[in-house]
């Protein structure tokens, strides 16, 4: 299956960012992603949604930062992830002998100069950012962990650690298994319909007990019952089964070969 072109809209849900042929052949010479909500300079905060081009590059490891030399944000960090619903909270300093040895699949820092990442293969990512409290995380979302509230938990805590304003927040879905191809059995489903009463909603194309499950549609959903405003929920419209040569994917592959990494920091200086 193949994905759909979707127009650019804005709807009680969010902003979509859609990508035709002209919008593939581009981002085919790109390493990264970006959106434009978080691309202003004046925004103080940097960004990226990674391709596996990217990933092959940073060779990121988990558990202890690096450095990024040449870059605003020098720090990045990745955590291993178990697709629960816990974040690692960083508000200090980042220093070379740091080690976060636990798991986490969410990161929340207010700390200039340190980006924090999450890695993905067909999970979704979302980057967060509340440019009044200064403070941003990243956060790895499948369907266990989107559908456990990962995502808002996410954000109650930076409203409750770093007094964050949930309607000042700005988020971006990024790149993930597409409704196009993300095809789930009957206990995802039950989980869903268990969970939300508008489950359905976010379920296509029911089948001898299984159905497509739209992730990023779910997790815009739980963002917007946060009281987020469709205008500061974007999303970039691309599913990583579709596209071999952007992005590695589990459902694609069979196994994990490779993990897209996705980061957002706050400058070390504006």
């Amino acid at each position: 299956m193949g994905c759909a072109n979707v127009p650019p809209e804005t709807g009680e849900l969010g902003t979509r960012a859609a990508l035709g042929r002209e919008g593939m052949r581009r981002m085919g010479r790109a390493s990264v992603i970006t959106v434009p909500a978080f691309a202003s300079a004046r925004s103080g905060v940097r960004h990226f949604f990674g391709t596996r081009a990217h990933a092959e590059q940073l060779r990121l490891g988990t558990g202890a930062p690096i450095r990024v030399p040449g870059v605003s944000a020098p720090w990045i960090l990745s955590v291993k992830q178990v697709h629960g619903t816990e974040a690692l909270v960083v508000d200090r300093p980042l220093t070379d002998a740091d080690r976060f040895d636990g798991g986490w699949d969410a990161l929340v820092t207010d700390q200039p100069g340190t980006m924090v990442a999450v890695r993905t293969a067909d999970c979704v990512p979302v980057l967060v950012h509340d440019a009044c409290r200064r403070v941003v995380a990243a956060i790895h979302a499948g369907w266990r962990g989107a559908v456990a509230g990962i995502v808002p938990k996410t954000l109650m805590l930076m409203q409750t650690r770093f007094g964050a304003e949930l309607g000042q927040l700005h988020v971006s879905i990024g790149p993930s298994a597409g409704v196009c191809c993300y095809e789930v059995d009957e206990p995802v489903l039950n989980e869903v319909r268990k969970r939300f009463t508008w489950g359905e909603t976010v379920l296509r194309d029911h089948r001898q007990g299984k159905a497509r499950l739209d992730l990023k549609a779910l997790i815009r959903r739980q963002v917007q019952d946060c009281g987020i405003g469709g205008g500061q929920v974007t999303s970039v419209n691309v599913c990583t089964i579709c596209h071999e040569e952007l992005f590695f994917s589990y459902r694609r592959e069979g196994k994990v070969i490779g993990t897209m990494v996705s980061a957002i920091g706050l400058s070390a200086t504006q």
